[in-house]
């Protein structure tokens, strides 16, 4: 060894200097309240997923798929078992034909369904409009395609579409606009009407819908769900997502899907075969299977109604809190103006921490943190759960 090479001195390893895409991304809102609800072994009305387990009908076909050998990769867009299941259901509920071939594909749960829409139709420069309160995914999904967010805030209080500044937030630089219903997080339920007014207000633009209608089948009090396939106008130029896991009561299994025209679907395809390639394949079996019987997703409005009228009951008896209409998904909005002067945010820490109670406050939901003093709270839970939280919350 020479004397000049045994003299060096050993660099120091060193970690590139790594920036970031998203500087205004921290750690969301719904893990900083489940890690507290899970330390101060608080009832869990927070996150929005069930606590009891699936139909074993549905665990039992996805056993018997894997035993059947359906453990390699499946087509790159889903099974075609499963598109046409799916393309059959929504044309019985929405009177809209997609073809299983070239319309359908199936995603790893919703949130990479957005995702994909979001880079396959949004350049740099694009100006995307988002409803706020909006699911926290919109916003860095829209910054990671280059596009610039523009957010239009629901009516507070009611969370109607507002179609006066929605109109106002149209421009030539306009390239989608993102829509939620039924709404998380305000449970409200867009109408007919709105649909209309929604699919009037496009028509002459080229604009694309992202419909996010991963809570179609919870709709109460004998309304219905107006899914963008329901009218012409909206169907043409958008893509519905849906989710398996918010339907059959397993959200850990990530399936969802996308059903778009085909000019569409051929840009969404091209970005999904090279982000997830493609998604589990004895689940799609099972799935596939599962669906082939129309009746839990059918019944499924009823099953959670219920579930809403025992929660909403046992808070109208119990709590001084003034609840807001849950007409959809499995959430209820309440005001706590009654019951505190915190901001939401430092509420649903105090109400963790101190009455052993999870919520999730609906500041986290703006981008300027807008706080109108209501909370959100998950009712799909066992009877058990829900009747646990109340009487935590009776002691406010």
């Amino acid at each position: 060894m020479s004397t000049v090479h045994a003299q060096l001195t050993p660099l120091t390893p060193r970690t590139p200097e790594v920036g970031t895409k998203l500087p205004s991304v921290g750690t969301t809102i719904f893990t900083v309240m489940s890690t507290l609800a899970a330390e101060k072994n608080a009832v869990n009305l927070g996150q929005g997923f069930p606590d009891f387990n699936c139909d074993p009908k549905l665990l039992e076909d996805v056993t018997a798929a894997m035993a059947a050998g359906h453990n390699q990769y499946p087509p790159m867009p889903g099974i075609p078992a499963l598109r046409e299941a799916i393309a059959a259901k929504i044309s019985a509920l929405y009177g809209h034909g997609y073809s299983p071939a070239t319309e359908i594909t199936v995603t790893a749960g919703a949130t990479q369904a957005i995702i994909t829409a979001i880079l396959a139709v949004v350049r740099p420069g694009d100006e995307v409009i988002v409803l706020e309160p909006c699911y926290d995914s919109y916003v860095p999904n829209i910054e990671l395609a280059g596009g610039s967010v523009v957010r239009v805030p629901l009516v507070p209080g009611t969370f109607r579409p507002d179609f006066d500044k929605i109109a106002a937030a149209l421009t030539p630089r306009t390239r989608a606009i993102i829509v939620n219903s039924p709404h998380n997080p305000s449970a409200t339920v867009w109408t007919e009407a709105e649909m209309r007014q929604l699919e009037d207000l496009l028509a002459p633009t080229d604009v694309f819908v992202i419909s996010d209608e991963v809570y179609e089948h919870m709709v109460f009090d004998s309304a219905r769900h107006e899914s963008v396939a329901r009218f012409p106008g909206l169907a043409a130029r958008s893509f519905i997502v849906s989710s398996f896991g918010k339907t059959y009561h397993v959200t850990g299994w990530k399936v969802g899907f996308v059903a778009a025209p085909a000019p569409l679907m051929a840009e969404f395809r091209k970005v999904h075969q090279f982000n997830v390639f493609t998604v589990n394949t004895p689940m799609q079996h099972a799935l596939a299977q599962y669906m082939a019987e129309p009746k839990p997703y059918l019944e499924l409005p009823a099953f959670y109604q219920r579930k809403r009228d025992l929660f909403a009951a046992g808070l109208a008896e119990k709590t001084r809190f003034k609840l807001l209409r849950s007409e959809g998904s499995y959430f209820q909005c309440v005001d706590i103006s009654a019951v505190s002067d915190l901001s939401e945010a430092d509420f649903c820490l105090w109400l963790t921490r101190e009455i052993g109670v999870a919520a999730i406050p609906l500041s986290a939901f703006y981008g300027n943190g807008f706080d109108q003093r209501v909370v959100r709270f998950c009712f799909a839970k066992k009877d058990e759960t829900l009747n646990a939280a109340l009487e935590r919350l009776a002691r406010l």
